[in-house]
């Protein structure tokens, strides 16, 4: 069996990427307890992503899979962007980083938006391997009841009449950002490492 740690230590983006990961026949093991959580310096996603893969591959002397979210809105620039976790303040909660948004989006009546996924695999050695996953959609004036998680009780995607919150976890892993990433990253596995990990 081909495995895997992770590098985040978000319980959420475990849960999501051990189900995905594991339907794809890798064990995924968790995140090196010892390990400092990784300050997310770069202004992309890509950087950051590569950032907590080479921390954990070398901590744990294994191959370690990374991944960074942003949240895009059209109307703001790009914003929250690689900020996305951050943008109501370095440990503002999904609630206050929600309510920020829909604050700045207030009047607007544009609010096309998109998640964009970048997940990072780096071996022991030092080879990288970047895959990146966009899943457009748009802002609600709301949040929605259900599951709650980052920007899903105000994310709408394209031609859907449910916000990701109201997705269960199954319905979300097969069409997110963070699934269509994941599905370009084991396409650029294959091919480069075939079963090699």
């Amino acid at each position: 069996m081909r495995r895997l740690v992770l590098a985040t230590a978000n319980p959420h983006k475990s849960i999501e990427l051990t189900a995905m990961l594991s339907a794809e026949g890798f064990e995924v093991l968790p995140r090196p307890e010892h390990v400092d959580e990784v300050d997310e310096t770069s202004d992309t996603l890509e950087g950051n992503a590569l950032l907590k893969a080479h921390a954990i591959a070398r901590a744990a002397q294994a191959p370690a899979i990374a991944d960074d979210t942003g949240l895009f809105v059209d109307a703001l620039g790009g914003r929250p962007g690689v900020h996305s976790a951050r943008f109501a303040g370095p440990k503002a909660t999904d609630e206050e980083n929600n309510q920020l948004l829909l604050a700045e989006l207030s009047g607007v009546t544009d609010r096309r938006a998109r998640f964009q996924t970048v997940i990072a695999l780096v071996t022991p050695e030092g080879e990288e391997t970047l895959a990146r996953g966009v899943f457009e959609g748009e802002i609600l004036q709301a949040p929605t009841p259900g599951r709650s998680f980052g920007y899903d009780p105000l994310f709408r995607p394209l031609g859907e009449t449910r916000s990701l919150a109201e997705y269960s976890l199954e319905e979300k892993n097969q069409v997110s950002h963070r699934a269509r990433a994941l599905s370009a990253f084991l396409e650029v596995v294959r091919e480069r490492f075939a079963g090699d990990l």
